[in-house]
């Protein structure tokens, strides 16, 4: 059963982050900045969000929360390899179909990864 409630509350607060993001990406390259530095900055802000719920609930266990400065840093070097791919997609598609392909590519690209990203986050950072 715990893979099942981490599922859900990964999905939930997925959800919430996937919004964040993408309501911040939007806001950002509307008032003129480039894909890349905004995908850089809506990813970061979801993601401080992220790191703290799933620590807190989605990944803790009978003793409490799975926050930490060791999984901190094991968070953003996952952080950072998902973003570089999220940017360079999220850009791709800008350069070449447009900023208003890029907002609707953008939570299709954050979805892809996040399914990846919950089973690199359960077993190597949150463990």
């Amino acid at each position: 059963m715990p893979l099942l409630r981490q599922g859900g509350l990964y999905l939930a607060f997925g959800v919430l982050q996937l919004v964040l993001d993408w309501l911040l990406f939007v806001a950002f390259t509307a008032s003129g900045m480039p894909a890349a530095p905004a995908n850089l900055g809506s990813r970061t802000s979801a993601a401080l969000l992220g790191f703290w719920l799933n620590g807190r609930y989605t990944f803790a266990d009978g003793a409490g929360s799975r926050l930490g400065w060791s999984r901190f840093v094991r968070f953003w070097l996952l952080w950072l390899a998902m973003t570089a791919i999220s940017t360079v997609l999220v850009a791709l598609v800008e350069t070449h179909l447009g900023l208003h392909w890029a907002w609707l590519a953008k939570p299709v690209v954050e979805a892809g990864l996040a399914v990846a990203n919950f089973f690199l986050l359960r077993h190597l950072v949150y463990r």
